[in-house]
């Protein structure tokens, strides 16, 4: 296996036992390749439908790529802003693929209970804080999600904002009360163990050389097995499989940073007296969330650059600081960056092609909710005998066009980052 960065979260976690590789051959129902979110969620969501006889098959090891890296926020909606959202496929399509995610929300909540997940959830909702002074951007998406949505996000005038976060940096503030937070790869080794509790065969260190159509099913290889399976869904993320051309270049594979302080003790409160996460309004913006040990974890910078630890904790600490810059004294003892899968279009990519192979990927920004939606989607359509996700038909696997794509990703960032910069200067 491929040495993974040092990250609070496996820290954490603690260590686990490998499962073990994929080692001669077996027939399954259902085959899954990759052991993320959109994987495990897929193999349970099979499982509590009765289909058992399925095999998840991960190169590393459970929740080696964004799924166990990600900052931990569990809330609704897509990369993709509802305004752009229903531009793209109208508002009642928007309202039904947006309902999905408040329902994975809250099977997320529900599993984390019925399945007894020890990943330090804390259901305390989010924040979204305005970093610039006027209101109308809050006021006009409060509005659409409770006039198309059906969503209910409360008001935080600045006085009550700053009695929760203690910094000069935000004005007024959304709250959005049916979100939550959590230990990700806690969670995905949780998933794991409830879906094999219910049957499932999961296999590390089991990277896949070949898929081959045989028949009416298909022929997994690995180095040292062969699975034969009805159905193959492809969850890889932003690790690209190399297994089928036209899914892989749909992506862009995007790294983000993240890292987390020492033990803050009462230290925590002279910044941050609220146990929800926060995120703010800018296009490139922080997200940070207060764990359970007093650490302040801190996340944030999209960029085509995989950084170094030393590298991801000179970024992070300084834009941690132009928050609080009461935490100037405070260790950074974890940082770490890791690369998550992005589409152009902003929206995940669930779907089937012609020859019957499933997929879920590109999830980047928003992901522990729309992995949950895709899992699920993916075990009712496998289930049902249906030939097409009609709710992601509008999104498919458009051309990422790397490494061109890269270069317009990053000036993208640096142009949105400009206008951010230049609001805050006009606005004084």
């Amino acid at each position: 296996m491929l040495a993974t960065p040092p990250s609070y979260y496996r820290v954490a976690a603690g260590e686990v036992s490998p499962r073990a590789p994929l080692k001669g051959r077996a027939d399954v129902r259902v085959a899954i390749v990759g052991g993320g979110f959109a994987g495990l969620n897929t193999a349970l969501g099979l499982a509590e439908r009765g289909i058992t006889d399925v095999a998840l098959i991960e190169s590393q090891h459970i929740g080696f790529g964004a799924s166990g890296r990600n900052g931990g926020f569990v809330f609704a909606g897509y990369s993709l802003g509802e305004e752009s959202l229903i531009g793209r496929v109208g508002e009642q399509q928007a309202a039904r693929l947006y309902a999905r995610t408040v329902d994975a929300v809250n099977l997320i909540r529900q599993r984390v209970g019925q399945y007894g997940i020890d990943c330090d959830l804390v259901d305390k909702g989010v924040v979204w804080a305005n970093w610039f002074r006027d209101p109308e951007v809050l006021r006009r998406r409060q509005r659409l999600l409770e006039s198309t949505f059906n969503a209910q996000w409360h008001w935080l005038p600045a006085a009550d904002l700053s009695e929760w976060l203690r910094t000069r940096r935000y004005h007024d503030g959304l709250y959005e009360a049916n979100a939550l937070h959590l230990n990700p790869l806690a969670y995905a080794r949780g998933l794991a163990d409830a879906a094999a509790a219910r049957g499932v065969r999961i296999h590390e260190d089991s990277r896949v050389r070949s898929i081959k159509r045989d028949g009416a099913g298909w022929i997994i290889r690995t180095p040292e097995g062969e699975l034969r399976a009805e159905h193959v869904v492809l969850a890889c993320g932003g690790y690209l499989a190399g297994l089928r051309r036209s899914i892989d270049r749909a992506i862009l594979p995007i790294a983000t940073y993240v890292m987390v302080t020492e033990p803050l003790g009462d230290h925590l409160n002279d910044c941050i007296r609220t146990r929800a996460a926060i995120y703010d309004t800018r296009f490139a913006f922080d997200y940070y969330r207060p764990l359970n040990d007093t650490r302040l974890l801190w996340g944030g910078r999209i960029s085509v650059r995989d950084r170094s630890p030393a590298a991801v904790k000179k970024l992070l600490r300084r834009d941690m600081l132009h928050v609080y810059p009461q935490l100037a004294d405070a260790r950074i003892d974890y940082a770490w960056s890791g690369l998550m899968s992005y589409a152009r279009h902003q929206m995940p990519q669930v779907g089937r092609q012609p020859d019957g192979l499933w997929y879920a990927q590109a999830f980047g920004g928003h992901g522990l909710a729309p992995t949950c939606a895709a899992g699920e989607r993916l075990a009712q359509a496998i289930v049902a005998g249906e030939s097409v996700v009609d709710d992601h038909a509008a999104f498919g696997l458009e051309r990422a066009w790397r490494p061109m794509g890269y270069a317009g990703a990053q000036a993208t960032y640096w142009y949105e980052q400009s206008r951010d910069w230049l609001k805050r200067r006009m606005e004084g």
